[in-house]
């Protein structure tokens, strides 16, 4: 299953990269065929200590890595826009020890037909997971594992149509919709996480979805992103909608240097997380909300 699932990311890559340097036919009169590549490469990094202090803290270091790549391609009515978002973290407090804080992996692609002047018709796919073990922490600091490396791994894709206005701004609506969940761990496949049948390693979904993506400067030297997902399933608990919205905000100090804030927040009616209250365990599906915050280095090209 996870050589599958590599394979199915690399060829996502892989097809960009070939469309990106396979030779164009030769033309004469006018020159159509654009490629736009861009990406962002960012280092970051926080960090608090504390000595005699009076008011208390806890000495804490966190050090991300972010790698945010673009390819899109313009060709007559043609549009094919894809992203690819790599990003690892981790940071460590004292008494606590090391813990992660950002580990994802999404592939984005959205191939569009002009059908008017700010609309078009599209295929979307998108795929997302993570490199490695998910634990929630008790109060003692033991550790439940929650997801793995690709547990779990979801791939979504349909036909629909977009609203695209540039780059920046764009929302594709795609009313049929599939999504598959992959969970290729054995502990969490027994137990059935992430709405998976226990034994079972994926989930087969069919509804509608919603991706935007919107980003402008709020003033010169800073900039805000927005990202969101929606999916709705038809098949089962229709109204039970999974929501993930981020927001970027990025600080330019200079040429390299860059303050970085982002907040995460998922309503995932499928992910069942472990709360231990008066030594009983139980599973619930909770808001989940991710915070970064930090200065470091930035290369964009």
């Amino acid at each position: 299953m996870k050589r599958t699932l590599l394979l199915a990311a690399s060829l996502l890559i892989g097809f960009a990269a070939f469309a990106q340097t396979a030779p164009a036919p030769k033309d004469t009169t006018k020159k159509d065929t654009l490629w736009k590549i861009h990406g962002v490469n960012t280092i970051l990094i926080n960090q608090a200590s504390f000595s005699n202090w009076a008011a208390g803290g806890v000495n804490a270091v966190a050090l991300n890595v972010l790698f945010d790549y673009d390819f899109d391609y313009k060709k007559g009515k043609w549009n094919w826009d894809n992203k690819a978002i790599v990003g690892y973290g981790l940071s460590k407090s004292d008494g606590i020890g090391w813990r992660k804080n950002d580990d994802r992996l999404i592939l984005n692609s959205l191939l569009g037909y002009q059908a008017a002047k700010y609309w078009l018709y599209t295929f979307y796919t998108n795929f997302q997971t993570q490199f490695t073990n998910g634990y929630s922490y008790d109060a003692n600091n033991n550790r439940t594992l929650i997801s793995g490396a690709f547990a779990p791994a979801y791939l979504t894709f349909g036909p629909g149509f977009a609203y695209k206005r540039s780059d920046s701004f764009r929302i594709n609506i795609s009313p049929f919709a599939a999504r598959i969940t992959f969970l290729d761990n054995d502990s969490l496949s027994n137990v059935g996480a992430f709405g998976v049948l226990p034994g079972h390693k994926s989930l087969f979904e069919f509804g509608a979805s919603v991706d935007a993506y919107y980003k402008f400067n709020i003033a010169k030297n800073m900039q805000l992103e927005n990202i969101l997902k929606l999916y709705e399933n038809y098949l089962k608990n229709p109204g039970n909608v999974y929501a993930d919205y981020a927001l970027n905000l990025y600080m330019k100090v200079n040429k390299l240097v860059t303050v970085n804030f982002g907040v995460e927040v998922i309503n995932d009616p499928n992910a069942l997380i472990p709360q231990t209250v008066n030594n009983v365990t139980t599973s619930h599906s909770l808001f989940q909300v991710k915070q970064i915050f930090g200065a470091g280095l930035t290369y964009k090209f």
